[in-house]
């Protein structure tokens, strides 16, 4: 428009929970980011290697300024986006070094893979490793890759949590599906890879979906979805209720753009009704501000508890090989060789 950008000082972020020393100076770190530590952005700046700062150190200072209970560090990190910075550092042997690190612009997807792992690891610890878990954050390319690079590594095990929670939508609820429905009829043994389900990658055992208020347009489709097909429950809460789509492709002469709805649609139970709606969850759960408060989180908690239940009553497929038959002929196994055999 007419009106030029204003100027922005973007924060630089360091990945780690700190909170005032009252018994001493500066900031402890209270927590650092494990995230992933394959990928700048995804993982904590202060878990670059030669780096020695762990939880319980203490943040002195940023660039040579102290910090104060009055100047926190995020005021010393004001425009400091993506830069280096040298941090002050008191380690728990009382032991002050300097350290420099490159600061990220954005902690959203820090946060996100931390929460992800941590779920992860609370899902298999709580489960002795019998029920796999997974987060789709949308309905786009991006939860689509989510969705299948995890789906992987957690689809072999006894059970499945889907965690479909504040899924922005987009339009892949389908390909997801399709993995999702898969059901195991038999198993392919092989000599040098082992034994594969067939088909392959399909679910092992029982899968339950959580969702909430904050999953929307193909995030309200899929839970929906996946209660008609007969997959599992559906636990948390109803969700947002939106699926009438836009496509954002009507420019102006101005640079501007319109959008007009083009998309609804039709379920065989409910017909339209999922548009200002939503899907009402199977298990009505809902996450309290105290629990919230407290680290709690009822619906995987309760996830996990299905997940087992179910388990505990039909015990997933496996291969029972026992009564494998003899392909040998005249008490040589095909591919082997006998004694003076000389051929190549």
């Amino acid at each position: 428009g007419d009106l030029k950008p204003r100027p922005t000082y973007p924060v630089g972020f360091l990945g780690a929970d700190l909170e005032w020393n009252t018994a001493g100076a500066g900031y402890r770190i209270t927590r650092v980011l494990d995230g992933e530590v394959n990928e700048f952005g995804r993982k904590s700046p202060l878990l670059q290697p030669g780096l020695n700062i762990q939880a319980g150190d203490a943040l002195l200072g940023i660039d040579g300024t102290r910090l104060t209970g009055k100047l926190p560090p995020e005021a010393l990190l004001l425009n400091k986006a993506k830069c280096e910075v040298e941090l002050e550092i008191q380690h728990q042997d009382s032991s002050v070094q300097n350290y420099t690190v490159r600061t990220l612009s954005d902690e959203s997807e820090l946060r996100y893979r931390d929460w992800v792992e941590s779920n992860r690891h609370a899902v298999h610890g709580r489960s002795d490793n019998k029920v796999g878990y997974l987060h789709i954050p949308d309905m786009g390319a991006a939860g689509y890759s989510e969705f299948f690079r995890n789906y992987l590594r957690e689809c072999d095990r006894d059970g499945l949590i889907i965690d479909a929670r504040y899924n922005a939508g987009g339009h892949v609820s389908q390909l997801i599906l399709s993995f999702l429905s898969r059901q195991i009829i038999g198993f392919d043994s092989s000599r040098w890879v082992g034994v594969e389900p067939y088909p392959n990658h399909a679910p092992a055992g029982p899968m339950v979906v959580l969702t909430n208020q904050y999953a929307g347009s193909d995030g309200d489709i899929f839970p929906h979805a996946f209660k008609l097909m007969g997959l599992g429950p559906v636990i948390g809460k109803r969700t947002w209720g939106g699926v009438i789509g836009i496509w954002p492709r009507n420019f102006l002469a101005d640079g501007g753009i319109t959008t007009q709805p083009e998309f609804s649609f039709w379920f065989k139970d409910v017909g339209w009704g999922v548009e200002n709606y939503g899907t009402d969850p199977d298990v009505e759960l809902d996450i309290a501000p105290q629990d919230y408060l407290a680290g709690k989180d009822p619906q995987l908690d309760f996830g996990i508890a299905e997940v087992l239940r179910q388990i505990a009553e039909k015990p997933p497929l496996r291969p029972a090989f026992s009564n494998r038959p003899d392909r040998s002929v005249n008490g040589v196994t095909a591919g082997t060789r006998t004694a003076g055999d000389e051929s190549k």
